[in-house]
């Protein structure tokens, strides 16, 4: 089992990572191929590939970008569905995969590095070390002890929301579960769809479950459970999923037929009243109206953790062990972890944070700043329920479970007897 790597308030962000990637990255012919040249045209160091998962039109656009600044290599960029190259990513790491890869810190990138598919980067961190905090570092180190990551961008979960359509029916902010619940009944009252909510590509729901569960539960438990130390038919896990189930009515239905963009997109139209996600929702917001984006954390449930703990995970690069050009692989790798990369990359991207402590954040949007203000004040943080844990449990186990408890709330003990029997198999 992969030592955990615990995160507080002063090691700020640690970590784990997500789903996974295709064997069509690394291949000819792929229709959202791009060949991007450095400003120079240099080609010094030949051609380094990057496959890449940032499919959605602005996150595609950032790596666009600051790939065009990097003058050493030629650079070609195989973008893949985001979904589609999460879900398929052993595969393509076994295949003929790209020589650098997006990818997720902390557990899932352990996971790789542990199964030999990832090349040492520690040279690389030898130089761009001191642009990072220890806990940025610890989040990208195997559990050899070796660098095999380098955090670009992170962005943390919450309840957002419509600062003008609050403010014209008079909302406020709760702190309680039960301050939350009336305000939901509240929007309902007045013909909202109080809780925008999608879970079609499998994992919006999971984010749901983690602020549940660390609210209920705490982050301590939270991680164990998704360690495998923990049973899922454990009345604690029940509570979360009851307490889930008493929301139901408040959320936009349907939610199995609809994409995390779509849900984001009814809080932009005003349609809906609040939705928990990343913050990378500010995509779905025109450009002159995100200033009207606004949230709030996920109001406490149990005294005992209060709000003490969010979800924040970090987007990064790594080398595969195929790699053919290691060597400038490891240059673009340099190139992505200065601040002036993730400064443009942050600036195109309203819903990303840069990860280096280098960079600028006198140009972050009021969003922004306050998206890192609510990650330097939180006492732990998690990564994501699927990059918290190991893969297979993660898409073959929990992508499922949610999707069916999504389907039928009321199904719940004989969901969670599911859950543990398959963890069992998996956590040997």
């Amino acid at each position: 089992m992969t030592p955990r790597l615990p995160i507080t308030r002063r090691s700020m962000l640690l970590g784990a990572a997500a789903f996974g990637v295709p064997a069509i990255l690394a291949g000819c012919g792929n229709p959202n191929t791009q060949n991007t040249q450095g400003a120079s045209g240099s080609a010094a160091r030949g051609t380094v590939t990057i496959g890449s998962n940032a499919s959605d039109e602005i996150p595609k656009k950032s790596l666009e970008a600051v790939v065009k600044a990097f003058t050493q290599a030629d650079v070609r960029i195989n973008t893949v569905d985001h979904n589609t190259f999460q879900e398929n990513i052993n595969r393509y790491l076994k295949g003929t995969p790209d020589d650098v890869f997006t990818w997720f810190a902390g557990y899932r990138m352990q996971f790789f590095a542990e199964q030999g598919l990832a090349t040492d980067i520690s040279d690389v961190w030898q130089e761009i070390g001191g642009d990072y905090t220890p806990a940025f570092k610890a989040a990208s180190t195997g559990s050899d002890g070796k660098q095999y990551f380098v955090p670009f961008t992170y962005y943390p979960w919450a309840v957002f929301y419509r600062r003008s359509l609050w403010e014209e029916k008079g909302y406020v902010p709760p702190t309680t579960l039960d301050e939350f619940t009336a305000l939901a009944r509240k929007m309902k009252a007045d013909g909202l769809v109080p809780l925008a909510f999608a879970d079609k590509d499998g994992w919006p729901a999971m984010g749901t479950f983690d602020i549940l569960n660390m609210r209920t539960n705490g982050y301590d438990f939270h991680i164990s459970l998704m360690a495998g130390k923990e049973s899922w038919t454990d009345p604690k896990v029940k509570q979360v999923f009851d307490t889930w189930r008493g929301l139901m009515e408040f959320h936009q239905p349907a939610a199995l037929g609809r994409t995390w963009q779509e849900a984001g997109q009814s809080l932009a139209q005003k349609k809906t009243g609040m939705y928990l996600l990343g913050m990378f929702v500010a995509q779905q917001f025109p450009e002159a109206e995100r200033d009207d984006l606004d949230f709030f954390t996920f109001p406490e449930i149990n005294p005992q953790f209060g709000t003490d703990s969010i979800d924040a995970p970090i987007d990064g690069y790594m080398i595969s062990a195929k790699a053919k050009n290691v060597d400038g692989a490891k240059a673009l790798l340099k190139h992505l972890a200065q601040a002036s990369s993730q400064n443009a990359a942050t600036k195109l991207d309203p819903g990303t944070l840069a990860s280096s402590s280098k960079a600028d954040t006198s140009g972050y949007s009021a969003l922004q700043k306050r998206g890192a203000e609510l990650v330097s004040q939180a006492t732990h943080i998690a990564q994501f329920l699927d990059r918290d844990t190991r893969p297979d449990f993660a898409s073959t186990v929990m992508i499922p479970a949610l999707q069916r408890f999504v389907g039928k709330p009321d199904d719940i003990d004989p969901l969670l007897k599911d859950i543990e029997a398959q963890k069992a198999n998996i956590f040997r």
